[in-house]
């Protein structure tokens, strides 16, 4: 479902190609570039392909780490990867193929990508990702109309999207914690604390679910219900921040350090071009000596 497109100095930076085909025509139904082949790249170019076209039956894969929990260690929970999660979510199957030649119509055609669409691109002048994937549809369209195949059957198999579909609470990123009797949990090395309330302290020792959006948007759940939380390292930045500005406002005015060396500076530009010169390496002198000088204490 992938191919890696290479860039050079004057042609912009490497980047992937994600490739949906129709199985059964050869027909190209959604590319997309982005930075790298990744849970969070595949999510956004599922959806804009559920949105188009409907839910098909299955997505024919291969066995990369997004699709397929590849390491024993990863074989935990429920043996799904949080694309595979995301996908029977929606009931949509996900098959793993065995080889690239079980793939056989999206091989072939990434080989013809690989070849023909960056010499569509060099000759369109297109460098950056954004204006590749504004190209593509025009592209897309002269790539079926010259190699897509008529079906057996004229039936399509994509099933229409429910109200029930939703998909961004289908493509989140989502991990399972344990909360603690401070009401705190840790994810993504970040310590977050749920704000306290009855229903916060029901869920203390209990697993909740951290709910991770594509847009960056976190939420903590436990039972299917959003707690309110706030990021203890956030806090304890506006903490620190508070305190400095209030030790400052109780502090006495220091001198600047580097007056000395500045009225040297301003006295030798008096004195002319060669008197400037001549004071120069004590101005600088005096302006390293001050670059050193420790900050004050802000508690």
């Amino acid at each position: 479902m992938a191919r890696s497109i290479g860039g050079s100095r004057d042609r912009g930076p490497q980047c992937t190609l994600l490739v949906f085909i129709d199985d059964a025509t050869s027909r190209l139904m959604h590319l997309q570039f982005v930075q790298s082949e990744s849970t969070f790249a595949y999510f956004n170019a599922t959806q804009q392909y559920l949105e188009q076209h409907g839910k098909p039956v299955a997505f024919y894969t291969d066995k990369h780490a997004v699709f397929r929990v590849n390491k024993p260690s990863g074989l935990h929970g429920d043996g799904m990867t949080q694309f595979g999660r995301a996908l029977k979510a929606l009931s949509i199957e996900i098959i793993c193929a065995n080889s690239s030649q079980a793939k056989g119509r999206v091989e072939r055609a990434n080989k013809t990508l690989q070849d023909r669409l960056v010499k569509e691109l060099r000759l369109a002048g297109v460098s950056t990702m954004e204006d590749g994937n504004a190209f593509l549809p025009s592209f897309m369209a002269d790539y079926n109309a010259r190699f897509a195949k008529a079906p057996f059957n004229d039936k399509d198999l994509h099933r229409p999207m429910q109200a029930r579909d939703r998909l961004d609470e289908a493509f989140t990123w989502r991990a399972e914690r344990t909360l603690s009797q401070s009401l705190t949990l840790q994810y993504d090395n970040i310590l977050f604390m749920i704000e306290p309330s009855e229903f916060a302290q029901a869920a203390i020792g209990r697993r909740v679910e951290v709910v991770d959006f594509p847009d960056g948007r976190l939420e903590v759940r436990y039972k299917g219900r959003s707690m309110p939380y706030r990021d203890v390292r956030q806090a304890a930045a506006r903490h620190r921040d508070g305190r400095a500005r209030e030790q400052a406002a109780r502090r006495p005015p220091h001198p600047d350090p580097r007056e000395p060396a500045l009225r040297a500076a301003g006295h030798a530009h008096q004195q002319g071009p060669k008197a400037a010169r001549s004071d120069q390496a004590y101005v600088q002198r005096g302006l390293r000596e001050a670059s050193f000088v420790p900050a004050a204490s802000c508690g």
